[in-house]
């Protein structure tokens, strides 16, 4: 997982990259969108608005195909994050919803207003404490632009 505390980190940081400039074209939309509906931006990105207090997950939630990065503009939410190889698994994957779920213990973070996150695929994250949280959520293709299966 990568913190950066601020958008402009995130913009100075990644700002080169096809994948990357549509992560700044949909958080720049987010004025226009509803929440928990989502949007896409081309064939390797999808996005949506997250509103309220976050629930309390058991498992941690794994991805492979996609990544996710989350822009938290207000409230705050805590995040737990572990290597998968440190986790069991209770869930295989599945191809078709891009996630498996794991059971075990990781690392907690306290997560707030302005903070962009980028969690990694070799690791799972699990959400717990939401007070106020509104962000947007985009999950990106690891492909560079395209799906290879296309």
């Amino acid at each position: 997982m990568i913190i950066l505390n601020t958008l402009e980190d995130f913009k100075r940081i990644y700002h080169a990259g096809k994948k990357w400039q549509r992560c700044m074209e949909a958080i720049n939309n987010r004025n226009n969108i509803k929440a928990n509906v989502f949007y896409s931006i081309g064939d390797s990105l999808v996005y949506r608005l997250a509103e309220g207090n976050s629930e309390n997950s058991e498992l941690f939630e794994g991805n492979r195909r996609y990544f996710d990065v989350h822009y938290y503009l207000a409230g705050q939410e805590t995040v737990e994050i572990a290597d998968k190889s440190d986790l069991t698994h209770e869930m295989i994957y599945r191809d078709e919803t891009d996630r498996e779920h794991l059971r075990g213990r990781g690392e907690a973070y306290r997560l707030k207003a302005g903070n962009v996150v980028i969690f990694e695929n070799h690791q799972a994250h699990r959400f717990s404490h939401g007070e106020g949280m509104r962000k947007v959520i985009l999950k990106v293709t690891v492909e560079e632009t395209y799906f290879l299966n296309k």
